[in-house]
């Protein structure tokens, strides 16, 4: 399994998002990407990561930052998740999991002695020269967002 560290590239991907469009990472060139994986739409950690960073979104934008989630949900479920929680970040599809893959973050998860693979919660702040500049591997959802800001500020 590829473990993507600090200084890595980050590996490109072009992926349905919410609202019918397509993200590639790679035209992301020249911007901070807050890159971060999540396991569910409509789940109570990643609703409350959503809304978090939907909250400092003005903020990450005066930064000249860019916010993606991305789960295995497909588009049509992100939309359904961004209209319920009044939600700003943009939410991309990884259906086929190769993207989820590439940065290490489909494990395998242990729930009630139950063993399955799953999203490992995680985000990739990546610099505007498409380098990974911090890794933030099983993400307490608390003050997440606020951190992630913290650090994006250092790289504007």
């Amino acid at each position: 399994m590829t473990q993507i560290t600090e200084g890595n590239a980050a590996p490109d991907f072009s992926l349905p998002a919410d609202s019918g469009g397509t993200v590639t990472l790679s035209e992301l060139k020249g911007k901070i990407v807050v890159l971060y994986f999540y396991p569910k739409d409509d789940t109570s950690g990643c609703t409350t990561e959503a809304i978090d960073f939907t909250r400092l979104l003005p903020e990450f934008e005066a930064l000249g930052a860019t916010v993606i989630g991305m789960s295995p949900d497909n588009a049509k479920k992100h939309d359904k998740f961004k209209a319920k929680h009044d939600l700003a970040v943009t939410l991309v599809a990884d259906e086929e999991l190769k993207t989820l893959e590439a940065y290490g973050v489909w494990v395998e998860k242990s729930m009630y002695g139950r063993k399955y693979m799953g999203v490992e919660r995680s985000t990739f702040l990546i610099d505007k020269s498409g380098s990974v500049a911090r890794v933030w591997r099983k993400v307490k959802v608390k003050g997440h967002a606020d951190e992630v800001l913290e650090a994006a500020k250092s790289l504007a």
